[in-house]
């Protein structure tokens, strides 16, 4: 058994789509229309893993104070460097996680105003 889908918030389901291709690196699972608004049912993939994220609309302009999602990543380095390279918002570099010893920690905000924390295995 796993998640089938985690939803996430967004205003422009192609500058969401956009940044997470183009900075985490996923590919797309489904694009289709969803009623007749010009909304789409959208689900993106990362690399090796089963659960997808789902676009839902989001309610207002506010950006997320708490991580919405956290994304478990080996190389958070890298993908640091790889997001403030494509003009992502760092809000913290990578530093050791003060609740899991062991763990690396790092937060940023999307294109949709989301606080996402990446963190090691």
């Amino acid at each position: 058994m796993h998640i089938q889908f985690a939803e996430l918030p967004v205003f422009d389901q192609e500058r969401a789509k956009a940044f997470y291709i183009d900075h985490l690196n996923c590919r797309v699972v489904a694009d289709q229309p969803m009623g007749n608004d010009g909304w789409r049912w959208i689900e993106l993939g990362f690399p090796g893993a089963e659960t997808t994220l789902h676009f839902l609309r989001r309610k207002d302009e506010t950006p997320s104070e708490g991580p919405v999602l956290v994304l478990v990543d080996n190389e958070i380095e890298v993908t640091v460097q790889r997001l403030k390279s494509r003009g992502a918002e760092i809000i913290a570099e990578p530093r050791p996680a003060p609740s899991q010893p062991g763990r690396t920690i790092a937060e940023f905000r999307d294109s949709e105003g989301n606080r996402m924390m990446i963190t090691s295995r």
